[in-house]
């Protein structure tokens, strides 16, 4: 039986415990603040990045890992008697990542890699791995963990949606004219974002913070009121109270789901600011 490593990079977000536990590797993606470059969740934690961004006039960049780094976390596994590895990476519509990967899977002989396009980014894509390490400890194949993965994208559909508290970055970030950002905060107007074509695009505009968010588990309900088993999680920039409430409402509701907080760290955060509150889901 070969033995499977899992790879994602720093944008899937997961829990420290679970990714000590499965031993999973993380490659970061860098946030760049003008000549100050960090690795994402290494030398730069979402708390840290949220107050840093709070005090600088233009938005940070962000850089797809290097080749190498991914070379030398395929060479390390080799080492370490991994005959597999399954690299999980965010969007190819958001970041060369997946693209580098896969370069640098070339690079390695001793160990195969399979390298998987999400599609999307945050817990998203996170739960892509952990369906993996999950499959990983009952003995299943590569091949049989790919068409599982490559089933969740394709027929069953992650679920994303976002509802942004404040329009001031998406209007810094080139997404919203000053006059539609300042219409909007008049209007009290709070987009929903999701997922198009392997990037994020608007949803849907809504009058009020309230009523986004209402709309947002409007569209969760559509599934879970369905009875079938689902695992979802509500991810947040800095809003841990909110999410807690609304998950005790949600489990309350649903007993088929399986529901728990996640976090948005610099790199998707970066487009939707401090106060966004998103879920996500996908049927098990």
């Amino acid at each position: 039986m070969s033995k499977i490593a899992l790879v994602t990079d720093s944008t899937s977000y997961l829990p420290d415990d679970f990714v000590k536990e499965n031993d999973v590797r993380i490659i970061p993606l860098s946030v760049i603040f003008g000549s100050e470059v960090y690795k994402e969740g290494i030398e730069l934690d979402a708390s840290a990045f949220y107050k840093k961004l709070k005090d600088v006039q233009e938005l940070p960049t962000t850089s797809q890992p290097p080749a190498g780094e991914f070379v030398s976390v395929y060479e390390q596994l080799e080492k370490e008697g991994y005959d597999e590895a399954i690299v999980i990476c965010l969007s190819s519509g958001l970041s060369g990542t997946f693209n580098t990967a896969k370069a640098a899977a070339e690079m390695v002989e001793k160990i195969k890699v399979h390298v998987f396009d999400s599609e999307i980014a945050a817990l998203a894509e996170g739960f892509y791995v952990i369906e993996a390490a999950k499959m990983i400890k009952e003995g299943a194949t590569s091949e049989a963990i790919l068409q599982r993965l490559t089933t969740i994208r394709d027929e069953h559909g992650m679920n994303v949606y976002l509802v942004v508290d404040d329009l001031t970055n998406l209007h810094r970030g080139g997404r919203m004219t000053g006059a539609q950002a300042l219409l909007g905060s008049l209007l009290q107007i709070k987009p929903i974002l999701t997922f198009k074509d392997k990037k994020i695009g608007l949803f849907e505009k809504v009058r009020t913070k309230k009523k986004a968010l209402a709309r947002m588990l409007e569209l969760f309900s559509e599934d879970a009121k369905t009875g079938a088993p689902i695992r979802a999680s509500i991810i947040t920039a800095e809003r841990e109270e909110e999410a807690q409430a609304m998950i005790k409402d949600l489990a309350a509701t649903y007993p088929n789901i399986e529901i728990d907080t996640g976090y948005l760290g610099a790199v998707v955060g970066t487009h939707g600011g401090e106060g966004l509150i998103g879920l996500v889901w996908y049927r098990k």
